[in-house]
């Protein structure tokens, strides 16, 4: 298949080829896009999920220490909203509140899916239309006289080609909208096992260690001296 029968193909279909390579274009921008930002995502917001998880009790200090190690992170966002309440809100209210963190952090996660959503009912759409504006070229072969039977053959096979064409695009963009719908979802589920943690190891109460003995936090332990 050369250039040429590529620009035959176009033009049989009344442009709407040029119109379903748009779309292409514009998906595979829409996925490199989106894989790059949550694969980078995820694989840095397990890493921040592993550093909450293995602390006790967490002060303004150590959150501070937190929100800048995850950066520009989904997990950021939470720590600095529970750095500014530390010591001030737990419970519920300290829970409302990043719970608010989390939902405004939803949009972000979700950009620009839209288009894989639109260009997945679009394309095949755009396809059937290209076939058959095909078929009336194809078919207006028969009004003429003499005409050859392959004529009308090779014409229907090439209004197919634009079909063809819409269902790969769709088919491409569905499986990438499904992929990334789940990254969504395990994102919102790291952001929510962080929460959870913070809630935790704000509260006001000493964690457990492995022995069962009350992680007391150190800078408790020149009063607890005085008193013994």
């Amino acid at each position: 298949m050369d250039f040429s029968y590529i620009i035959h193909l176009a033009n049989y279909s009344e442009g709407v080829l040029y119109v379903l390579a748009a779309l292409l274009l514009v998906e595979l921008a829409v996925m490199v896009d989106r894989f790059w930002y949550l694969r980078r995502t995820i694989v840095r917001g397990d890493a921040i999920v592993h550093e909450v998880a293995n602390q006790g009790r967490l002060n303004r200090e150590q959150l501070h220490e937190l929100a800048q190690r995850a950066g520009d992170l989904p997990e950021g966002v939470l720590l600095r909203m529970a750095a500014a309440h530390a010591g001030q809100v737990k419970g519920e209210a300290l829970a409302s509140r990043l719970e608010e963190s989390v939902i405004t952090l939803a949009p972000n996660l979700d950009r620009r899916l839209w288009l894989l959503d639109t260009i997945i009912t679009l394309a095949p759409l755009l396809g059937l239309f290209g076939t058959i504006i095909g078929m009336f070229h194809a078919f207006h072969v028969l009004a003429a006289p003499g005409h050859a039977p392959t004529e009308v053959t090779g014409g229907v096979a090439d209004a197919l080609v634009a079909t063809a064409s819409g269902l790969f695009i769709a088919i491409l963009g569905l499986l990438a909208f499904n992929g990334f719908n789940n990254q969504v979802r395990r994102i919102l589920l790291q952001l929510d096992s962080v929460k959870t943690m913070l809630i935790n190891r704000m509260d006001g109460q000493p964690m457990l260690n492995p022995e069962g003995d009350a992680d007391v936090h150190t800078a408790e332990l020149p009063r607890m001296a005085r008193v013994g």
